[in-house]
């Protein structure tokens, strides 16, 4: 069996390997989005919701902006966007990468899955907290 089968097989058979490759799809899928939708356009078919039904801005409004701003070098227009911005982009790109290097090792190593499982699922939970905090307490009027 050559590598690409071996591959192929993981992915059919290991349910890790499924779930990493779809949350990789997805980040890929958000930055291809803010890529394609830009600001100076105005094209974005997805509005904030909560902004139609209230008239009033939430905290994530303007992510989509400042995405596609910090994807073409505009670190400090993103900012004006929203202030979050960088740092949940940020959670994606090392989200990305731990998608990449989890799975790579989970195939490597074969004695043990459930330790890295419990460091991905840990770093994962801890990275979601410190970046979204601010996003929680907005929900949750903390």
């Amino acid at each position: 069996m050559n590598r690409f089968q071996s591959i192929i097989k993981a992915f059919k058979t290991e349910p890790y390997i499924t779930v990493n490759s779809v949350l990789a799809v997805v980040i890929i899928m958000i930055i291809i989005y803010s890529l394609v939708f830009s600001p100076a356009r105005g094209n974005y078919p997805v509005t904030c919701i909560h902004e139609k039904i209230t008239g009033k801005p939430c905290i994530s409004c303007g992510l989509s902006h400042s995405f596609s701003l910090i994807l073409r070098g505009r670190i400090n227009e993103a900012y004006s966007w929203n202030p979050y911005g960088m740092r949940v982009f940020i959670f994606f790109m090392a989200q990305l990468i731990m998608r990449i290097i989890f799975s790579v090792y989970y195939l490597k190593s074969q004695g043990y899955h459930r330790q890295l499982i419990i460091y991905d699922i840990a770093g994962s939970v801890l990275t979601f907290l410190i970046v979204f905090l601010p996003f929680l307490r907005y929900i949750f009027n903390c």
